[in-house]
């Protein structure tokens, strides 16, 4: 078994109500979970980021139904690659939306996500996607919305 990892952004083809995103994310742990796919969730103003995690195969499986998803378009890699161990093993879909809050409590992030995802800004600093995923990960773990 080949553990990897899989960061992408994409674009809402129309801004997502709160019920809306409750099917993606219900979605999500329903397909993720038999396939041990962990990962979590970021969506800002009309886009998403998102990180996928488990066996090569299985991510990979996931991704393609996700790249097919009309509700999206603009679907953009910024990293596929081995790792070590997961980041996100404790949920099958960990889920935040960002607002003017999170921008001003996330100052260094705040670029990244306050006028939604920007593939090349973004894809031209993975790390730092990766490191955005892990902080809003945390923010779950001390209560805020995770789908398990």
């Amino acid at each position: 078994m080949t553990l990897i990892h899989l960061i992408y952004v994409s674009s809402a083809r129309e801004d997502l109500s709160e019920a809306e995103l409750d099917k993606i994310l219900a979605s999500s742990v329903r397909h993720n979970k038999p396939q041990s796919v962990t990962g979590m969730l970021l969506y800002s103003n009309g886009s998403f980021m998102q990180v996928l995690e488990g066996d090569a195969v299985a991510v990979d499986e996931v991704f393609s139904r996700i790249r097919d998803d009309p509700r999206h378009t603009a679907v953009f890699v910024i990293e596929r690659a081995p790792i070590s161990e997961r980041n996100f093993d404790r949920w099958s879909m960990g889920f935040k939306r960002l607002d003017a809050r999170d921008a001003a409590a996330y100052r260094d992030y705040a670029p990244f996500f306050e006028h939604g995802f920007d593939a090349a800004h973004v894809g031209a600093r993975p790390s730092v996607a990766l490191e955005m995923l892990i902080n809003f990960a945390r923010d779950q773990d001390r209560g805020v919305a995770v789908l398990a």
